[in-house]
């Protein structure tokens, strides 16, 4: 068998668009017969909980100050506001027959891959154990409990799955890509929900595969029957401090497991197992755990230009813009913060992400003030700089934007009015691309990353989706609005920005701009004629 590098590299060059052809996919859509986009786990006890988020009452700008927010108790009311800010409904929307639902977290195509898990230990009102999210019904599903009540501290961990199926229903080969983008997504959103409570989050590293899949209880084959199974990604531990980060031991024998996964798609019509082969290929080994790192030195922010409204209903309003105002006009000083937030030292989210940064951002401006139509590149480390100059081959002279901050190392690729109608056609033609008041390109630090660990294809594709989220939170921050782009046309972006070998690939497209609204289609509440459960949010004593 070909080795997993091998793997890996050959399921990346089968899974690019090309402007002649797409990737591998469905040659048909039955929209009615869609995967079920909610998991239960049936048979597993169901604990309700309380919609809170309203109570917090944190400005957006306040979850970028250390101490500002005091945190909050750990305890099952602070554990629905997370949840209720991170991966819980948002609306129904309908439209004639049809009626959707939507999400704090975001997702290509709408169709949620990513689950979350919950392991409690010593919670107050809430069972120790591992729980499943259901959304739908914001509540939780029981799925192991230990005979014996913790006795110690307080401690929590938000597990993450993917259902890949659901993405490969309508992207085909593609999907596992588009898991992992939104994986990074939820990881954001839970970055900024733990961030309104006060807490630190942080991803746990040296948790290999196998240990992940038994904590999270997916690699009990017999739970799932013929239910779709899923594939963990991702451990985060929630803490009302800064402190080390670990992750919990395994069950023991003596645990209780509860609950059969319902099946998503009785009658599945195509099957895609170069993507079981990815994932197989991508999977982590156990390693020894990363050493607890101080926080980073903070570069300085501005206020956002809603950054005094909560933070709690700026994190809810997030939407997927479906097309843009082709006219509006983006301030520069809106951009310049939008930019900051995706640097590292920017802070939330981004310490909760452990890795190095190895996915930059290529900026397009179409019509931001201040700036010429054109390309522009942000590298996001230090040591990508000299990289990336090597590698991209697209303009004559780089020159830094003089009326950038000076924290951001801006670089002027090149100045060109119709690079808007180029990305359209590079972005699967699509209008979004050059309606947007700024594109991104999000470029990785390819072979030298998959050569050496082949997992951290996984970590590439979710840094993208992270910066995907900072990118819809800081859009709706600054009163625009953004979407991702997962359909490009990979080589012809590379040869467009003179990238030879795979030294750099493109991962993700996203635009932000100013969103046109459809009057056609209705908006409902999410938790509509739900009782509440009278529940109050405490700060930690």
């Amino acid at each position: 068998m070909d080795s997993p590098q091998t793997r890996v590299r050959a399921y990346h060059h089968r899974t690019k668009h090309q402007l002649q052809r797409y990737a591998a996919g469905p040659e048909t859509l039955d929209w009615d017969a869609q995967p079920d986009p909610f998991r239960r786990w049936a048979g597993a006890p169901l604990t309700p909980l309380p919609l809170v988020a309203d109570r917090i009452a944190a400005a957006w700008d306040d979850l970028f100050v250390p101490g500002r927010i005091t945190p909050r108790t750990v305890d099952r009311n602070a554990v629905a506001a997370l949840l209720e800010l991170s991966f819980a409904l948002t609306a129904w929307k309908q439209s004639g027959p049809d009626r959707w639902a939507l999400r704090v977290n975001p997702s290509s195509g709408n169709l949620h891959p990513t689950e979350a898990y919950v392991v409690a230990q010593g919670i107050a009102g809430l069972a120790d154990g591992l729980h499943h999210y259901a959304p739908r019904e914001h509540a939780l599903e029981l799925r192991a409990s230990p005979l014996q009540a913790s006795q110690g501290a307080s401690s929590l961990w938000i597990g993450l799955s993917s259902v890949q199926w659901r993405e490969a229903w309508k992207y085909g080969e593609r999907a596992f890509r588009y898991c992992q983008l939104d994986t990074g997504h939820a990881l954001g959103a839970l970055r900024y929900a733990a961030a309104t409570l006060g807490w630190h989050a942080r991803v746990v590293s040296g948790i290999g595969h196998t240990e992940l899949a038994a904590l999270l209880g997916l690699d009990r084959v017999a739970d799932f029957g013929e239910a779709e199974h899923e594939e963990p990604e991702l451990l985060v531990q929630m803490v009302p401090s800064r402190q080390p980060i670990q992750a919990p031991g395994p069950w023991a024998d003596t645990v209780r497991w509860q609950g059969q996964a319902n099946r998503l798609d009785a009658r599945p019509m195509y099957r895609w197992p170069v993507i079981d082969d990815v994932a197989r290929a991508t999977r982590e080994p156990m390693a020894a755990a990363s050493a607890h790192t101080s926080p980073p030195v903070l570069l300085p922010r501005a206020p956002a230009a809603r950054g005094a409204e909560p933070a709690a209903l700026l994190i809810r309003q997030r939407r997927s813009a479906q097309h843009f105002d082709r006219e509006a006009r983006m301030p520069a000083e809106s951009f310049w913060r939008i930019a900051h937030a995706l640097m590292p030292k920017a802070g939330v989210p981004w310490d909760a992400w452990p890795h190095t940064p190895r996915v930059h951002a290529l900026l397009w401006a179409h019509r931001v003030e201040g700036l010429a139509p054109g390309a522009y590149l942000l590298p996001r480390s230090e040591s990508a700089a000299a990289l990336l100059g090597d590698a991209l081959h697209i303009g004559n002279g780089w020159q830094l934007v003089k009326n950038a901050p000076p924290e951001l190392p801006l670089q002027c690729l090149v100045e060109h009015p119709t690079l808007s109608r180029t990305l359209r056609t590079l972005s699967c033609h699509q209008g979004i691309a050059s309606d947007a008041c700024f594109a991104v390109s999000l470029l990785a630090e390819f072979d030298t990353v998959t050569d050496a660990q082949p997992w951290r294809y996984r970590q590439l594709y979710q840094e993208a989706g992270l910066i995907g989220q900072v990118l819809y939170m800081q859009a709706e921050a600054e009163g625009f609005r953004g979407t991702g782009i997962g359909c490009y046309f990979d080589d012809a972006v590379h040869e467009l920005l003179g990238l030879q070998g795979e030294r750099v690939q493109v991962l993700y497209h996203f635009t932000v701009g100013v969103p046109g609204v459809d009057n056609r289609i209705a908006t409902e509440p999410a938790y509509a004629g739900r009782a509440p459960i009278p529940e109050q949010l405490h700060a930690t004593p």
